[in-house]
C-alpha cells in the first residue's frame, strides 16, 4: 500500500515520519519545499500537487490548518478531485468544520471514492511519539481498511458516520479549553490567597480534580513554560469552529465564549505561538499576580 500525505506542518511532518519509521511507502506534497525536504530525506517521495500525490497513492492523508485549505487541496486546482480515483480512500486528519467534511464526502463519493474525518488530538509532542488520539467519523468498513495505518500515528477510535470525528474534536477541543481555563484561575485562587500554587497542586492531583490538562498544563505555569504543544492560534481556530457549529445547532455555549475571549486577549497581547497552556498568563494579567514558582 503507497499512502500520499498532504501537509508537513507542526503536527503532519511527525505524523508521516512515524509511518516511514514502520516501513511504509509515502509519497508527500507541501507548499513548504523544506519541509517536503526533510520528509523526502527520511525516505519520502515527493509530489508535485495534490493530484500527483492522489494519482500515486492508493490511500491519501491530508492533515492541514482548516477548512478552506481542505477544501482547496481537495477541489482546487490541481487538487485530489483531479486523480482520485473509485475505490481510492481520503482520510482528512485536519480539525476542520463537520459540515465541511459532509461536503468534500459527497463530492469524493462521486468519483466512486470514500472518505474519512479522522481529527487528532495530543499536540505535537504526542505526533512525534505516535500516541496521538485519532477520532474517526465514515463508514466503518472503511475505517477498518484503513485502521492499521492509523494506528501507526496512535489511537484510533470510531465514532459514526462522516462528520463525527470532527464533533469529536470539537468536543474535545471544548472540554481541553474550558479545563486550562479552570486549571489557571484555581491556581490564580491559591497564589492570591498567599498559598503555594504547587503545593496546591500536589495535594489535589490525585482527587477528582486531577487530570490530563492539570497534570500537563499546571506545571507549565509554574515555570512559565509555554513553548507550543498545541498553539493558541490553533485553539482559536478550533473554538470557532465549535461556535460555527453550536450556532447551526442553536446551541448555547457560554462557558466557550468566555474562553474564545481569553485566547483573543492573548493573541492580541502577541501570545498567539504560544502553547494554549498560556491562559495562565491571561490570569496572571488580570489579577495582577505571577503564578511562577
Amino acid at each position: 500500500m503507497k499512502i500520499g500525505f498532504i501537509g508537513l506542518g507542526i503536527m503532519g511532518k511527525p505524523m508521516a515520519k512515524n509511518l516511514l519509521k514502520a516501513g511504509k511507502s509515502l509519497v508527500v506534497f507541501d507548499v513548504v519545499g523544506t519541509a517536503v525536504d526533510e520528509a523526502a530525506a527520511a525516505g519520502a517521495e515527493r509530489g508535485a500537487s495534490p493530484a500527483a500525490v492522489t494519482a500515486a497513492s492508493d490511500v491519501v492523508i491530508t492533515m492541514l490548518p482548516n477548512s478552506p485549505h481542505v477544501r482547496e487541496v481537495v477541489s482546487g486546482k490541481d487538487g485530489i478531485m483531479d486523480s482520485v480515483r473509485k475505490g481510492q480512500i481520503v482520510v482528512d486528519m485536519s480539525s476542520i468544520a463537520p459540515l465541511v467534511s459532509r461536503e468534500l464526502c459527497a463530492l469524493l463519493e462521486g468519483k466512486g471514492a470514500e472518505m474519512l474525518d479522522a481529527p487528532v488530538s495530543g499536540g505535537q509532542e504526542k505526533a512525534e511519539k505516535g500516541t496521538l488520539a485519532i477520532m474517526v467519523g465514515g463508514k466503518e468498513e472503511v475505517y477498518n481498511k484503513v485502521k492499521d495505518v492509523l494506528d501507526l500515528m496512535g489511537k484510533s477510535n470510531y465514532v459514526a458516520g462522516i462528520g463525527a470525528g470532527q464533533i469529536a474534536k470539537l468536543v474535545n477541543q471544548t472540554l481541553v479549553g474550558i479545563n486550562i481555563a479552570a486549571v489557571a484561575e484555581g491556581m490564580s485562587l491559591a497564589k492570591k490567597a498567599g498559598v503555594d500554587p504547587e503545593k496546591v497542586f500536589n495535594a489535589i492531583r490525585g482527587g477528582l480534580a486531577g487530570g490530563q490538562c492539570l497534570e500537563d498544563k499546571a506545571p507549565r505555569m509554574f515555570e512559565g513554560r509555554y513553548n507550543p504543544g498545541f498553539r493558541v492560534n490553533l485553539h482559536i481556530k478550533d473554538l470557532g469552529n465549535v461556535q460555527e457549529t453550536g450556532r447551526a445547532l442553536h446551541l448555547s455555549m457560554p462557558l466557550v465564549a468566555q474562553v474564545m475571549e481569553m485566547m483573543q486577549n492573548l493573541a492580541a497581547d502577541g501570545h498567539e505561538a504560544l502553547d494554549h497552556g498560556s491562559l495562565g498568563l491571561f490570569y496572571e494579567k488580570l489579577n495582577n499576580i505571577s503564578l511562577k514558582k
